[in-house]
């Protein structure tokens, strides 16, 4: 099977290294080159022509879905490789994906979830070129391939309603027993779910929140203080009391709730948590 040919664009570098790493433990991956804006992305496609790329939605400058735009441009000669959205849990993009059937990848990456990405990406590929050879034809000229309609589809949507802001502050509220208290966010210590529930921990308190899921309450934190440590666990880095260095060069996060919760880092976020505190 020859390898996938593929670009990463993503402004953050810490992104960027952990989706390489991911892709390379896959063995079948070919990262051509790694872009950090929207224009180097369009360049790099126009220069390697990779069979598919891993589009950051949120850059400064020339966003992810301008990317396409001017991809789908009628001017442009460059060809469309498939196309697999990356996103900071925005949950109105991610409505929209779903609606149009595209690929998107939600950070911190997970494993499991980038491969299954890319099986999508081969069976679309084959179909493809299964479909050329049933017609008995060669594929076109890079300079008439034509994009997948449901990125059309997915930019009309988008245009219709654009992507609201993320709220930076604001209370949580939590149920505990049977009151619902209101929490700011800056006192919550960390939220984990276990078994599709959702618990809030504070210095004073601990309740269940009512979101669905981990994804939509981090939706509702403020991005600068909250991170998502562990695919199980987002934390207020403000309410981190020590770093317990762990075995095989991982660590644990000690937090100063009243139990001293420790809370695992994932190994895809090992290298954020070195650059948040200089380790």
């Amino acid at each position: 099977m020859m390898p996938i040919t593929a670009l990463i664009i993503d402004n953050e570098q810490l992104a960027r290294d952990e989706l390489k790493y991911l892709l390379d433990a896959t063995g079948d991956v070919d990262i051509l080159a790694e872009g950090s804006n929207g224009f180097e992305a369009v360049d790099l496609i126009q220069t390697h022509h990779p069979d598919l790329v891993f589009l950051d939605v949120q850059m400064p400058g020339l966003d992810g879905f301008a990317v396409i735009k001017k991809l789908l441009d009628k001017k442009s000669t460059v060809p469309m490789p498939q196309i697999i959205f990356a996103t900071a849990f925005d949950q109105y993009a991610v409505r929209a994906f779903d609606v149009n059937a595209i690929d998107y990848l939600l950070k911190p990456f997970d494993r499991a979830r980038v491969l299954q990405a890319l099986d999508r990406a081969r069976q679309r590929m084959h179909k493809q070129q299964q479909s050329a050879e049933a017609t008995q034809e060669q594929l076109p000229p890079a300079s008439s391939i034509t994009a997948d309609p449901r990125l059309d589809a997915l930019l009309r949507l988008l245009e219709q309603q654009k992507l609201p802001a993320r709220p930076q502050n604001g209370k949580i509220v939590l149920q505990t027993q049977n009151r619902l208290l209101l929490s700011d966010q800056r006192d919550i210590c960390f939220a984990s779910v276990e078994e599709g529930v959702i618990s809030v921990v504070t210095p004073a308190l601990e309740g269940q929140s009512k979101c669905r899921t981990l994804e939509e309450l981090v939706e509702l934190l403020d991005p600068a203080i909250f991170w998502r440590a562990h695919r199980s666990f987002v934390v207020n880095i403000n309410h981190i009391k020590e770093v317990v260095p762990w075995f095989k060069s991982s660590y644990q996060l000690r937090m100063d709730d009243r139990k001293q919760t420790e809370i695992p880092v994932s190994r895809t976020q090992t290298r954020r948590l070195r650059e948040l505190f200089k380790l």
